[in-house]
């Protein structure tokens, strides 16, 4: 069996080819999107999850949704959510669950009340099924994600592959984006989000997984770098991934990804030894060279219209009058209707009908923080509390799992910009909940306390 697996290298250039493949003939893309999951579950029968490969797929689904997306392979909006859900179900068929993961039971469960409020209204010409659907399958899939991988012994480097799982994709989305969009200088006329470098899809989206993809190269150059080559290559998938995402003008995910190496490099730094500790001057310097690098290349590509984008200006360096891209008034509204309807809040869904009929703006939220209070009211509130607590209490006796405030901080900062539209914060979060050992546990991998 070892024998017939790919090497790193293979499979960096295999993602590459399938970038260049869609880009040459779309229609390969709806192929991809249909293998995947086929591919997947013989892969899960075949080894009955013995090693939680229903993560591992799962992982490789959440990396290449937004390409599956921007190049039309998405059978719907909801396709890599429900197929998340299908083979974190299956893996609990076949590896059972944590019995104390019912809080995450109890979490769903507190979306029923805002499912009724929607499934009574009359007042608005509105399609329940889609905006139930729309709104929910994110809440749903980090909930039964969270129930499969909660206290889920697992290895550090298992870990990792589950992380380069979800990288692999990333690479191909990249790659993509080069071939969609080889000359940046040619497209980038002002500071608003750009969807040329964004393969002529959302730019907000393509940069929440270009940013954790930015995570994914930057661990595998500094803790999984065996050889020189090796760094080399992790290295420059880094600078690429980088580049492409600071160019999508879009700042939320490379925010996020910044936010996320240095909540790694925070843990690293406060759980190594004194000999150790002198190590990380070279591991900060070089990414301080590195991220000087892209950010300055980045610059003279867009003709420093990316300095002034970041500063929140426009094109002629004049500041903008909101900071959020509009959003702002989006989360206004979502606060006011929360203290119109404290309880049940509005519905599951409805408030995007409630600006259409009071202010005539038809535009989905952006923040799963305020759509829930919103949409859910007091029992939104409980839910983002266990959502907020949960993880911190597993945390204090599961010190070996180095990405957990990386992963925490992917969730938190992505359903404020970027809300659930994609698996990737709902996935990312269940990662938290894992019971990571550096060594082997004492039982099966895939066992749960």
């Amino acid at each position: 069996m070892k024998g017939t697996r790919l090497s790193y290298i293979s499979l960096i250039l295999l993602h590459c080819l399938i970038a260049l493949s869609v880009f040459i003939v779309p229609l390969l893309s709806k192929l991809y999107a249909l293998l995947i999951p086929i591919v997947g579950f013989y892969i899960v029968y075949r080894t009955k999850n013995r090693n939680n490969e229903v993560i591992l797929i799962s992982a490789y689904l959440v990396g290449v949704e937004v390409f599956l997306r921007m190049t039309g392979g998405n059978l719907n909006n909801e396709y890599v959510k429900f197929n998340v859900i299908f083979f974190m179900l299956v893996g609990m068929i076949y590896s059972n669950f944590s019995i104390n993961a019912f809080v995450y039971w109890f979490f769903m469960i507190l979306l029923v009340p805002g499912i009724i409020i929607t499934s009574t209204q009359i007042d608005f010409d509105v399609d329940i099924k889609k905006a139930l659907v729309f709104n929910l399958s994110g809440p749903v899939c980090l909930g039964i994600c969270s129930i499969y991988m909660f206290k889920r012994k697992i290895l550090f480097s298992q870990l990792q592959n589950i992380v380069v799982a979800i990288g692999l994709p990333i690479i191909t989305t990249a790659s993509y984006l080069f071939f969609y969009n080889p000359s940046v200088k040619d497209v980038v006329t002002g500071t608003q989000s750009n969807f040329e470098t964004s393969g002529g899809f959302g730019p907000n989206q393509v940069s929440t997984i270009l940013g954790l993809g930015i995570f994914v190269f930057f661990t595998q150059m500094i803790l999984f770098s065996k050889s020189k080559k090796a760094m080399i290559i992790n290295g420059v998938l880094l600078l690429f991934v980088s580049y492409r995402a600071v160019v999508t003008f879009s700042r939320g995910g490379v925010i996020t990804g910044v936010v996320m190496i240095s909540c790694l490099l925070l843990l690293l730094y406060a759980f190594s030894s004194a000999k150790v500790k002198g190590k990380f001057v070279v591991v900060f310097v070089l990414t301080a060279l590195m991220g000087i690098g892209i950010w300055t290349y980045s610059s003279i590509q867009t003709s420093g219209l990316i300095e002034k984008r970041y500063a929140n200006e426009d094109g002629k360096g004049r500041a903008k009058k909101d900071r959020l891209g509009g959003r702002e008034q989006i989360i206004d509204s979502e606060i006011k209707l929360f203290f119109e309807n404290p309880i049940t809040g509005v519905g599951a869904g409805m408030g995007k009908e409630y600006r259409r009929e009071s202010f005539g703006l038809e535009v989905a939220s952006h923040n799963e923080i305020t759509r829930m209070l919103a949409e859910h009211g007091f029992f939104g509130i409980l839910g983002l509390l266990l959502l907020f607590i949960t993880p911190f209490i597993l945390y204090i006796n599961n010190r070996q799992h180095l990405y957990f405030l990386s992963f925490f901080m992917f969730w938190l900062l992505t359903i404020n910009h970027a809300a659930m539209r994609t698996a990737a914060p709902a996935f990312v979060y269940a990662l938290t909940l894992l019971s990571v050992h550096i060594k082997i546990p004492q039982k099966a991998e895939n066992s749960v306390d």
